[in-house]
């Protein structure tokens, strides 16, 4: 049994969102293995989808008809039920009047905020699942290899395969699958060639501060398709936007948010670049390694429910900060991420610049140099352990 780091609630309904293939069933199934008399509804099946499409009401003649009996409905799962969202009203009358619990999965928000969902007025708890952490990886192999994560990914399907092969064929067809069930099929674009033509620009983009203008042009769209491109990419939980740090400095900032995808397998399947080694000491490496640390802490941070906020600086002078978390009660963490084996002063010029400029801040660098050292203010550790000390 792999254990997820992401905890389920036993005795409060609950919705637990991620993307496709992240192991939201799989994770339900452990978690409800010694659960008795559950009703299991899975919308990906078409019989499901359809019965209850066409009968919400169904769901509720169904638990009343076990109330009395020995066989009482306890718990209720339904999987993917933004595909059936009329389902929550029922769902929500059922734990007022009956002390139903539910679990509910999605892998997608974008129906349930186009039909005004309130998500059962807070009587259901909101977790997220994410692919693996290092961390669960490891625990299914101590063995795990940094480059093979940066690489692949760290999609269960992807990290359960053993052959690069199957694992390039498995991404190939997650991309492919993602584009006709959750795009084509839920008809979010009108037109789906200048999405499709926009899905490697974006993986390209990954890490990168936004410009939608420019990306418009290369795509043949207007700007405010390419915005609405990015809302579905947040709603289909395939990334994250990264906004630009709120406060003012004495250095003029950008103010582009950047974009981060969800999974490092699929960002590179995207840009078509999963045939293309990783190399330590190359920027390939060096991208992939800081949108790896920046996937882990932005996971960690949901799972330990941190509340900490996430952003980036980039002065106009080109001087950039990759992460900068405000923690409550803490000092700013100022982060930069580099992938040497080997820092030294050179690599917190910018943390000591400006750090200088914020009063009440920590600096960290982050990097693959296993040594732990002060280097002028600022923390330098190896990855590993930057990570824990971040959450302390």
């Amino acid at each position: 049994m792999i254990k997820r780091l992401v905890n389920l609630p036993k005795n409060n309904s609950f919705f637990l969102f991620g993307a496709r293939g992240t192991g939201k069933t799989t994770l339900l199934k452990q978690h409800f293995k010694k659960f008795k008399n559950i009703l299991w509804i899975d919308l990906l099946k078409s019989s499901d989808e359809e019965k209850y499409l066409l009968d919400p009401d169904l769901l509720e003649r169904q638990i009343k008809a076990t109330v009395s009996g020995e066989s009482k409905v306890d718990w209720v799962i339904i999987d993917e039920v933004q595909k059936v969202p009329k389902l929550l009203n029922i769902a929500h009358l059922l734990i007022e009047d009956l002390n139903i619990k539910f679990a509910l999965t999605g892998s997608s928000s974008r129906k349930l905020k186009q039909k005004g969902v309130n998500l059962l007025a807070g009587r259901a708890w909101v977790k997220n699942l994410f692919p693996f952490s290092f961390e669960e990886c490891q625990s299914i192999n101590s063995d795990i290899d940094l480059k093979d994560i940066l690489q692949w990914g760290s999609l269960p399907k992807v990290i359960e395969l053993s052959k690069n092969t199957d694992k390039a064929e498995f991404l190939s067809s997650y991309v492919q699958t993602y584009i006709k069930s959750e795009i084509q099929e839920e008809q979010w674009v009108r037109k789906i060639e200048p999405f499709r033509k926009f899905l490697p620009i974006a993986g390209q983009m990954n890490g990168k501060p936004l410009n939608y203008h420019n990306i418009s042009k290369d795509v043949g769209v207007d700007d405010s398709t390419i915005r609405s491109y990015y809302e579905i990419l947040e709603d289909t939980l395939l990334g994250f936007q990264l906004p630009s740090f709120n406060r003012s400095i004495r250095q003029q900032q950008r103010l582009a948010s950047k974009f981060y995808f969800f999974d490092l397998g699929v960002k590179r399947q995207l840009e078509r670049k999963l045939t293309v080694r990783i190399e330590p000491g190359t920027s390939e490496f060096g991208d992939a390694f800081e949108h790896f640390v920046i996937l882990e802490i932005f996971r960690l941070n949901s799972y330990n429910k941190k509340d900490f906020e996430l952003s980036y600086l980039l002065t106009k002078d080109n001087v950039e900060i990759d992460l900068i978390l405000d923690r409550p009660g803490r000092p700013l963490a100022l982060i930069e991420i580099k992938s040497k084996a080997k820092v030294d002063e050179r690599d917190v010029k910018h943390l000591e610049l400006i750090g200088s400029s914020i009063d009440n801040c920590e600096l960290f660098l982050i990097s693959n140099d296993t040594t732990t050292q002060k280097i002028k203010n600022t923390q330098a550790y190896h990855w590993s352990k930057g990570i824990k000390k971040l959450f302390d």
